[in-house]
């Protein structure tokens, strides 16, 4: 099972839009995923049109030990699980301030889980901040993926979320990498986006050998912007389901047809079948 934390501290960047496309368009391909909406604003609940008002269990009630993933995951798609989140959520930062432990909570509860039902991805959409929250889905997550949109401020940032994806590498999680970065708002026609692009490649390029995001990948696909993509939220669907041949749902089958590929590439080898063996 692969677990991806998509993250970044700024907001607006395609953080919620990448997670969700990303998780819909790896279930059609049959893939079975649970999409963990992290947020307290919920959005990727509500762009996949899951109900998460009134008495319905969300994840905040995993981090308060009332239920597990497995009692508030909603199916919204076919092979695709949803667990929802709302305002409650917010809460979280002040109610585990002095709980020990509890920047395992969300692994604890993901290991539970997979226990009970088999998954092949799990995809974590995180808030637009470096909190509890966050630092739950690094310590649960083996990869992290950082949407960021092209511009300067953007850029700079960026140092921030390598520094904490380090630090929880070195005190919690061994595993965690940064194993992709998404271009997300891309304009083509704009000489800015192809600098920007450059500067981190090179950026990249110069980095610590040791650290946990050297061998970060810019994917070779590019988000470009598109009004479909803003429109899919209001109408509770993915953009494969609500605008299939627009160019955002072109883009991100393009970004999941990159990400399946590197299950082949991280499958152990084969080994050659020897004689004896052609022989039985």
């Amino acid at each position: 099972m692969r677990s991806i934390c998509v993250m970044n501290q700024k907001g607006g960047v395609g953080k919620t839009t990448t997670s969700v496309n990303l998780a819909a368009g790896l279930a059609k391909l049959g893939r079975r995923v649970c999409l963990i909406d992290l947020d307290p604003q919920g959005h990727a609940s509500l762009h996949m049109g899951v109900d998460a008002f009134g008495q319905t269990p969300t994840v905040y009630d995993v981090f308060s030990g009332k239920k597990t993933l497995a009692d508030v995951k909603q199916l919204a798609v076919d092979n695709l699980w949803v667990v929802p989140s709302d305002l409650d959520l917010a809460a979280t930062e002040v109610e585990l301030a002095d709980t020990p432990g509890r920047e395992m909570i969300l692994r604890g509860a993901i290991d539970r889980l997979c226990q009970q039902q088999p998954l092949d991805y799990i995809v974590m959409d995180c808030p637009p901040s470096l909190g509890v929250l966050t630092i739950n889905a690094l310590t649960a997550a083996k990869e992290v993926f950082i949407p960021l949109q092209p511009h300067f401020l953007a850029l700079q940032g960026l140092s921030k979320l390598f520094e904490t994806t380090a630090l929880v590498k070195r005190r919690l999680n061994r595993d965690l990498s940064v194993s992709g970065i998404v271009l997300c708002l891309y304009e083509t026609s704009t000489r800015l986006a192809a600098d920007i692009t450059d500067d981190l490649m090179h950026f990249l390029e110069q980095s610590d050998p040791r650290a946990p995001w050297k061998n970060a990948r810019i994917f070779d696909s590019r988000i470009r912007r598109n009004i479909k993509l803003a429109e899919a939220p209001s109408f509770g669907q993915s953009i494969f389901d609500y605008a299939p041949k627009s160019p955002g749902a072109v883009d991100y089958a393009a970004l999941i047809t990159e990400v399946v590929a590197a299950e082949v590439a991280a499958a152990p080898p084969v080994a050659p079948a020897t004689t004896d063996t052609v022989a039985a």
